[in-house]
């Protein structure tokens, strides 16, 4: 039923304000337990709530807890497949730096980027946190760094808000920019999400291609692909798969798939 909702509101181009009333009911839900949270934090600085909201949710307390888990987990994943003694990183879709700005206290001996396309995202990181260098891309694939330059790249929940044409053209251009045995680690909607999709999307996902639910702006939370294993592996063909976690549930919510890939 949800999907059937989704379809119709996105066909009649609503979905974008249904996605400000969420937004709004999510901010009156946790007003009370947010001012609570930043009470004990004092010294934390939190980005303006709907920045957290588009790139995240709108919870303090799991903006803070999730984004630590996840640098620890991202740092020590590449340490698995990496020795670099002082690696180049690089937070590739940063949003408000819920994830990166912990890895910057991970890789102390190492260099920490990041970006995204959101301008007042970017904006906002630059005045707010520190030990990391943030720059601003467009949607198109195109990023501001040298050959080779990067160690480790991660990028959590980017390819979901993505055309299939910006698939290949972002995945060309990450690899420009990765080391030769340097590690990528995307994480990405596998068949747990099926239970989303309407069932023709599901016959297109059954067949192994992407399924895209555009009509809404590229990039945003509302704009959604999905990714079947053998969409995948196609479209890293020259990459080596170290490592594949498929999804599963986390508290009745589905978890993305976690993929490792290391440039020949």
């Amino acid at each position: 039923m949800k999907a059937v909702i989704s379809k119709f509101l996105r066909q009649l181009n609503l979905l974008h304000t249904a996605d400000k009333v969420r937004f709004f009911l999510a901010k009156s839900k946790n007003t009370t337990r947010n001012k609570d949270f930043q009470s004990k934090h004092k010294d934390f600085i939190f980005p303006p709530e709907y920045l957290m909201y588009e790139s995240f949710q709108l919870n303090y307390e799991s903006y803070y807890s999730s984004g630590k888990a996840a640098a620890n987990f991202l740092f020590d994943t590449f340490r698995k497949y990496n020795e670099e003694e002082n690696p180049k990183i690089l937070d590739w879709g940063c949003g408000p730096a819920r994830i990166v700005r912990h890895i910057s206290e991970k890789s102390q001996k190492g260099n920490v980027f990041a970006t995204d396309y959101n301008a007042e995202t970017i904006a906002w990181n630059k005045k707010n946190i520190q030990g990391v260098e943030f720059n601003l891309n467009p949607l198109e694939a195109v990023l501001p760094y040298d050959d080779s330059f990067f160690d480790f790249i991660y990028g959590i929940s980017i390819f979901t808000h993505l055309s299939e044409k910006l698939h290949f053209e972002w995945k060309n251009e990450l690899t420009r920019v990765l080391k030769s045995d340097g590690i990528l680690l995307l994480s990405l909607q596998g068949d747990l999400f099926k239970t989303i999709l309407t069932e023709s999307e599901i016959q297109t996902y059954n067949s192994g291609n992407i399924v895209v639910r555009g009509n809404v702006k590229e990039g945003h939370r509302t704009y959604s692909a999905f990714h079947p294993e053998k969409f995948v592996r196609e479209l890293f063909s020259d990459f080596t798969v170290v490592e594949h976690i498929p999804s599963y549930e986390n508290n009745g919510k589905p978890e993305q798939d976690i993929w490792v890939l290391k440039k020949h």
